[in-house]
C-alpha cells in the first residue's frame, strides 16, 4: 500500500512515512485500562494483539531532509518477526523513494529513543550506517541506558543497530532540551524510559509535536491511558499533564509513532477532564 500523508508547518513540509505494521498484546499496550474500554478503540485479534504501525516522520526544512525515527529492526529473523506479526506492507525506503530521496540524502536523524521499533533501521544489514551522511541525535541518558540495560529494558535494546553509529562518530549526544535548527528542537519526555525525547517544530506560527511513546497512538490520549511497557508510568502521566495543555493551546499538529490509521491528530478537551486526540485531515 502507498502511505502518503503530507502537511505543512509554516515553511516546512512534513511527510509521514511508514515502515510497516506489527502487533502487540492489547493488555500490555493499555496497562491498567480494562479491556472493555480499550477494545472499543483498538479491537484485538484472536491472540489479544492490537494492530500498530511504524510511523517515522520526514521534515523538509531549509534545504535539509530531517528524519525522525528510522524504522523497525529487520534482522531479527523469522521467530522475531512472527512474534511481533511484522507486516512490511510498506517500508521507509519506498517512502523516501517516492519523495525522490535515497538514504544518502538524509542530513539529520533524530532517535527519540533506541528501542528496536524506533531506531531499528539505524544500521543496514551490512553493519553500516543506513544514513551515512546524517548526524544521529540521541539523548545522553538514552545512550547510557541502551548500553547498560536491566531486566525490564534488555529486550528493547539491540547493540547491533546503535553501536556502529557510535563507532562511526555519527552520534550527536545532547543533554536535555536542545535546539537543533531554528524552530526545531528536542525536549526530554521521560516516562516510557528515562532518556526518551520528543521533537517540536515551530515555524510560521504553527506547531508540530512528534510525541514518541509519551503518546503511542491517538487512542492513548486520556491522561491515565499509558502503556504497560512504560518503565515509569507515573512520570508519563506527569509529563502528559504538563505538556498536553500547552500543545492543545497551540493547536499543535500531533504525530504519534504507532497509530495504525492516523499519522496526524489534534488534542481536544475530554468531557471528563484531560484530553482526547482526534484525527487531523487536510481540511481541518
Amino acid at each position: 500500500m502507498a502511505w502518503i500523508h503530507k502537511r505543512t508547518v509554516g515553511d516546512a513540509e512534513v511527510i509521514s512515512l511508514t515502515d510497516g505494521q506489527f502487533r502487540l498484546d492489547g493488555g500490555a499496550m493499555f496497562g491498567v485500562v480494562p479491556r472493555v474500554l480499550w477494545e472499543k478503540v483498538a479491537p484485538p485479534d484472536d491472540e489479544n494483539r492490537i494492530q500498530l504501525r511504524i510511523n517515522p516522520l520526514l521534515i523538509r526544512l531549509n534545504g535539509e531532509n530531517i528524519l525522525i525515527e528510522t524504522g523497525f529492526w529487520d534482522q531479527g529473523g523469522e521467530k522475531f518477526e512472527h512474534m511481533y506479526a511484522v507486516d512490511r506492507d510498506e517500508t521507509i525506503f519506498r517512502g523516501l523513494d517516492r519523495e525522490g530521496l535515497t538514504p544518502d540524502d538524509i542530513h539529520l536523524v533524530i532517535n527519540t529513543h533506541l528501542h528496536f521499533d524506533h531506531a531499528g533501521r539505524n544500521v543496514s544489514a551490512l553493519g553500516e550506517p543506513t544514513f551515512p551522511n546524517a548526524r544521529y541525535v540521541v539523548q545522553k541518558q538514552e545512550l547510557h541506558d541502551a548500553r547498560h540495560p536491566h531486566e525490564r529494558s534488555r529486550a528493547s535494546y539491540i547493540p547491533a543497530y546503535f553501536e556502529p553509529i557510535a563507532d562511526a562518530g555519527l552520534f550527536d549526544v545532547v543533554d536535555g532540551e536542545t535546539e537543533l535548527r531554528p524552530g526545531l528542537k528536542v525536549i526530554p519526555l521521560p516516562g516510557h524510559n528515562l532518556g526518551q525525547q520528543g521533537v517540536i517544530l515551530e515555524r510560521g506560527g504553527e506547531t508540530l509535536v512528534y510525541t514518541a511513546d509519551l503518546l503511542t497512538t491517538l487512542a492513548h490520549a486520556p491522561t491515565a491511558w499509558v502503556i504497560g511497557y512504560d518503565l515509569y508510568p507515573v512520570t508519563n502521566v506527569e509529563q502528559r499533564k504538563r505538556h498536553f495543555p500547552e500543545w492543545h493551546a497551540r493547536n499543535a499538529l500531533i504525530c504519534t509513532p504507532h497509530d495504525p490509521q492516523h499519522p496526524f491528530g489534534r488534542l481536544v478537551p475530554h468531557p471528563k477532564g484531560g484530553y482526547r486526540a482526534v484525527p487531523d485531515s487536510p481540511e481541518n
